[in-house]
């Protein structure tokens, strides 16, 4: 993950005083997670064309994670079909530390996100799972959350409050529509699938955050 800058004003744990952390929570932060992680950092960009993403921080981890483990070879192919980069990946287990830091809490299943509330740390309005956090943005009217130009971080941080006040609201049509698959020792075409399940629930994600919608 890119570092802060040595002139820059920082608070807990070395971070900007302005900025906002995306933890994105798998099994063994290998496969889903990483994607998740790397696609969003691609979108970003793409959307910001800055390299510090406005204040938008973008890690992962796994509840079992493999510490220190590379990520799946197939993983790094779905990252590529995509453009996105899959350089200097590590592997690593969740820790409280990353709960208490985390502004958002993205999960591949509500098993995870389970796990994640569980830790404490007041974590439970500020997480969901990837695909319930798309279904509540959705509902959300965009126009109602601060400008761009008011700062990346304070847009984020609006997005999270509205989305945590729809969610007895708004329920999954199914329990399985709020799951991302794990595909750890699945063929490329199935790790494509889910790629591409990431990419369609991430996209809305992004353009609320950024207030821009993807390049065509």
């Amino acid at each position: 993950m890119r570092g802060i800058g040595s002139g820059e004003e920082t608070g807990t744990f070395g971070l900007p005083r302005d900025s906002f952390r995306i933890l994105h929570v798998s099994t063994g932060n290998v496969c889903r997670s990483p994607i998740t992680e790397r696609l969003t950092r691609h979108a970003l960009a793409d959307r910001l064309g800055d390299p510090l993403w406005g204040g938008l921080i973008v890690e992962s981890a796994g509840t079992w994670g493999h510490e220190g483990a590379p990520m799946e070879a197939n993983a790094e192919t779905v990252l590529a079909d995509f453009g996105a980069d899959a350089s200097g990946f590590v592997g690593r287990e969740l820790l409280d530390e990353h709960v208490i830091r985390a502004d958002l809490v993205l999960t591949a299943t509500r098993d995870h996100r389970g796990q994640v509330i569980s830790m404490g740390h007041s974590a439970g309005l500020r997480t969901f799972t990837l695909k319930e956090f798309t279904r509540l943005v959705r509902a959300i009217d965009t126009a109602t959350l601060p400008p761009l130009e008011d700062g990346a971080v304070a847009r984020a941080r609006a997005l999270v409050r509205a989305a945590a006040a729809l969610r007895g609201w708004l329920l999954a049509p199914t329990a399985e529509a709020d799951e991302v698959y794990d595909p750890y020792g699945a063929p490329l075409p199935f790790f494509r699938s889910i790629g591409d399940e990431i990419q369609q629930a991430l996209d809305p994600v992004v353009t609320a955050l950024t207030g821009v919608p993807a390049r065509m």
